[in-house]
């Protein structure tokens, strides 16, 4: 036999005792958060208020339990804006920062409100809001009442103040403001405005415009009509206000703090003395 055939027959009859190790198997895929983003979102935006999440309801700091998903299918935009739970009230992404106009049909992230978060947060009754309130020296030096809770008065009057430092012909768009606190249902419906718990202000009136006020079109849709400048949208949502005229129902005098639709977190504020 050849002497190479031989060694290669020897090695084949010899038992390997040191094989090469194996692979490390896979490591395995991390498990999916069971919890929504949207509740993530709620609890980092109001800190004070929420301590907590599980994958089906949102947990308040006193102990109580708002669930997520009421389980109801509601049949189109109408019915969720009269009725909508908690991950209705996330289902929509607002656009924050410059963006093309106009929104898509129906798009209106931030009116679909789940009322009783609202009711907790701010209050149950205009006497109960009203009393949690500050007031606010705006831009033309009146004052506005606006809720203590989440600090908005803060927050509001450092939009305030950063708005004055804008070029006067932005700045006078927005000088004067038709008012914040005012315990009403919006127009046409049974839904309290965000104005009654006090966490939302109109300016700038007489270049606004409102879905109500426009006819629509052909195609029944509503032609986007806005005058109020980027700029100032910019300073609102740099303190945690969302502003109307994101929505294709759009109302562009209206902004209301809603920092759960800024990307999760509030607006950063110096610490209290």
């Amino acid at each position: 036999m050849h002497p190479v055939a031989a060694l290669a027959a020897l090695a084949a009859l010899w038992p390997i005792s040191n094989p090469p190790p194996a692979d490390p198997p896979p490591a395995p895929a991390p498990a999916a958060d069971p919890v929504p983003p949207g509740l993530r979102c709620l609890v980092a935006a109001y800190p004070d208020h929420l301590c907590g999440a599980t994958p089906t309801e949102l947990v308040w700091c006193d102990g109580t339990r708002m669930a997520w998903d009421d389980g109801r299918d509601k049949a189109d935009h109408a019915a969720r804006l009269a009725d909508a739970d908690l991950e209705e009230q996330l289902s929509q992404p607002y656009p924050r920062g410059v963006w093309t106009p106009p929104p898509a049909v129906d798009a209106d992230p931030g009116r679909l409100r789940h009322e009783p978060f609202f009711h907790k947060m701010y209050g149950a009754t205009a006497a109960q809001v009203r009393r949690q309130t500050a007031p606010v020296r705006w831009l033309d030096g009146a004052a506005v009442r606006v809720t203590t809770v989440n600090r908005v008065h803060e927050r509001l009057q450092a939009v305030s103040d950063e708005l004055a430092g804008l070029p006067a012909a932005l700045r006078q768009k927005v000088a004067k403001t038709a008012g914040t606190f005012n315990w009403r249902r919006i127009h046409g419906t049974a839904r309290l405005s965000t104005h009654a718990f006090a966490i939302a202000i109109d300016v700038g009136v007489p270049l606004s415009d409102y879905w109500r006020w426009v006819k629509p079109d052909a195609e029944g849709r509503l032609p986007y009509r806005n005058r109020i400048p980027d700029e100032v949208v910019a300073v609102f949502e740099r303190h945690g206000f969302i502003w109307g005229g994101k929505w294709y129902h759009f109302d562009t005098m209206h902004f209301e703090y809603r920092p759960e639709l800024l990307g999760c977190t509030p607006p950063s504020l110096p610490p209290r003395p």
